[in-house]
């Protein structure tokens, strides 16, 4: 009597891996969410209302005073800083993310990266939206008008974004169980405020200090973003392809460190 043979397992198209690896990520997001927020008070809002807070007080205390080429303060403030905020939530967030999510990693389909992902997007996702309002308000109070290149003002908020979750990669791996590091991690964002070329053009800096400044890929990201935002700007410092780079180098580096993690990984 022959052996009753189990047929062989069906191998999943990359459209039903993309789709499982999607819902894994939703399922991370909600859970960020209640965790987070919660349901008292406003809620899920907060996503947005923190970001949107912070953005308005920082552009109040920048309002007085010009820029260069006619562009006003407010509005100035807003594209700069309520990005950074971006870079410093997805940063500041990835620290400390293995400890917060451990329970999720007994289940075979959810992974460090799966955890990072879903971080990053939550945070982009409320400081976008918190930007959309400011700079909403900024166009009905005449501070700017309609964004004047809204292709390269995506592109810039898309590259800010690959280079904060490349960076947040190494981090969720790298400070994993290496307590020194993880006190590390807050000091180095608020250390990258001047670097970043949040507040200001790097137009304005001497070509002596602006020569070292360019390493840095952010200030790119906030060139391309006030390109797309007002009139008078440029891309005279811009280098598209060393941006690209730079990102890659990162995500690969990023990658990498949520390859070695998992070695390091110990759940009880």
């Amino acid at each position: 009597m022959s052996e009753l043979s189990l047929p062989a397992p069906r191998r999943l198209s990359l459209y039903e891996c993309l789709a499982i690896q999607a819902r894994v990520i939703g399922a991370v997001i909600m859970r960020e969410l209640h965790t987070r927020y919660g349901r008292d008070n406003i809620g899920y809002l907060w996503l947005i209302a923190e970001p949107l807070m912070l953005g308005t007080i920082i552009s109040a205390l920048h309002s007085a005073g010009g820029h260069g080429g006619g562009i006003n303060p407010v509005a100035f403030t807003v594209t700069g800083y309520c990005n950074f905020i971006m870079f410093r939530g997805i940063v500041n967030r990835s620290e400390g993310a293995i400890h917060s999510n451990a329970p999720l990693l007994y289940h075979r389909m959810v992974t460090v990266l799966d955890i990072t992902i879903g971080r990053a997007l939550l945070e982009a996702a409320g400081t976008i939206a918190a930007f959309t309002i400011l700079m909403t308000f900024c166009i009905l109070l005449g501070y700017v008008g309609l964004p004047e290149r809204p292709l390269y003002l995506a592109a810039g908020v898309g590259y800010l974004f690959w280079v904060s979750f490349a960076v947040s990669m190494i981090i969720t791996g790298g400070t994993h169980d290496r307590p020194f590091c993880e006190r590390m991690v807050h000091p180095f964002t608020y250390f990258m405020i001047p670097l970043s070329g949040a507040f200001m053009m790097v137009g304005w800096i001497s070509a002596k200090y602006r020569y070292y400044l360019m390493f840095n890929p952010m200030p790119h990201c906030f060139e391309i973003i006030r390109y797309g935002v007002f009139p008078s700007a440029s891309l005279e410092y811009v280098d598209f392809s060393y941006l690209t780079w730079c990102a890659l180098i990162l995500t690969l580096f990023g990658l990498l460190a949520m390859r070695s993690v998992k070695s390091r990984l110990h759940l009880q």
